[in-house]
């Protein structure tokens, strides 16, 4: 069992609590394969043969993942999934400073509850990655990207407004070409969105492995949690969220973390790194869910709640900071179409980034 004692997730799968105080947890137990309700920790097994499973699909010949709040029965005649646990869908938190002190009691319990041994972490320079770093002092920050990028840019300036050291990580195009082959072997996924997210991800958390670190901190659920993306903050007009209030479009967001963490922890372990999300902590995640969507979006300001928690421990430069997603801030979603292009595959051919990547696989 990953991320909990088999005792807790007994007691969870019993009471069918899908927040029980855990960072995710995923492995066997009482014969069943069970998977945390938002899927922060990964499993697979055989198609055919249940009781054959991994936390690595690379280790299977045929895996499929087992579903967030799923329990899989290894033996028997029946090992068809069961749901036992879905996420939560509290009221509104009707007294507003009532729910940012939760939020900020419970950002602030996690990230200070992470032990610093052995652990780097991953600074980008937004809220998100600079709360982390806060719970953290004595931990090197390293940022990853291009020369020039506004992840860079954002880190100095942060890092100096917390009197931090940063260690910079800086992008090449030959290291894109060498770490494309290995990401997609770690998620089987060739899909361009994907591996232009965590390819700024795996050369970090390469270069955290080989300076001696087997651990990495990372600010990831933030933004499905808050309200960090600008669909929702647009809800309902954007056409990418099918909710009719920020609040319904934020929860939309929360139900796609099981993917997107899968693809970041696959990609992390292959780097040689185990990823530390304090951000997703059950604790956190139970502040989160009752916020109204003027703590989520107001004014065209994003993440309110987490921002005025965050205001407590971190400038307000760093607390009020705008961050591009990683793949646009660091430059590598620009630069892998750039390659692609030089490499004959142009923007009037169907999918040329992924024809691209595959052709790097070959």
């Amino acid at each position: 069992m990953r991320g909990a004692d088999e005792t807790l997730v007994r007691t969870a799968l019993s009471e069918r609590d899908p927040l029980p105080g855990t960072a995710g947890f995923a492995g066997e137990v009482d014969g069943r394969l069970v998977r945390d309700v938002l899927g922060r920790q990964p499993i697979f097994s055989e198609r055919d043969d249940p009781k054959t499973w991994s936390f690595d699909h690379r280790d299977l010949s045929d895996p499929i993942a087992v579903p967030p709040g799923h329990a899989r029965p290894t033996t028997g005649d029946d090992t068809s999934d069961e749901q036992v646990w879905t996420l939560p869908s509290p009221a509104v938190a009707a007294d507003s400073d009532a729910a940012v002190e939760r939020v900020r009691d419970a950002v602030f319990e996690s990230v200070r509850a992470v032990s610093a041994d052995g652990l780097a972490v991953a600074f980008s320079g937004g809220v998100d990655s600079a709360v982390v770093a806060a719970g953290v002092p004595d931990a090197p920050c390293y940022v990853v990207g291009f020369e020039g990028s506004h992840d860079i840019a954002a880190a100095r300036d942060a890092a100096e407004a917390m009197d931090r050291d940063l260690r910079v990580v800086e992008l090449t195009h030959d290291a894109i070409e060498r770490a494309v082959p290995e990401i997609v072997a770690a998620l089987g996924r060739t899909n361009p969105m994907d591996v232009q997210i965590v390819l700024p991800l795996y050369l970090l958390a390469e270069r955290v492995a080989a300076d001696g670190y087997d651990r990495l901190a990372v600010g990831q659920g933030a933004d499905e949690l808050f309200g960090g993306y600008a669909k929702v903050a647009k809800a309902p007009d954007d056409p990418r969220v099918e909710a009719e209030t920020v609040r319904g479009a934020a929860r939309e967001m929360v139900l796609t973390l099981p993917d997107q963490l899968e693809r970041d922890v696959l990609t992390l372990r292959a780097a040689g790194v185990e990823p530390v999300a304090p951000l997703l902590h059950d604790r956190v995640v139970e502040a989160a869910l009752p916020l109204p969507g003027e703590l989520l979006v107001a004014d065209g300001r994003r993440k309110v709640a987490l921002r005025t928690a965050a205001r407590e421990i971190l400038p307000e430069s760093v607390a009020e900071a705008d961050k591009k997603a990683v793949q646009y801030g660091t430059y590598a979603s620009r630069e892998l179409d750039r390659l692609a292009r030089q490499a004959g595959f142009k923007r009037r051919m169907e999918n040329h980034v992924e024809q691209y990547v595959e052709s790097l696989l070959e």
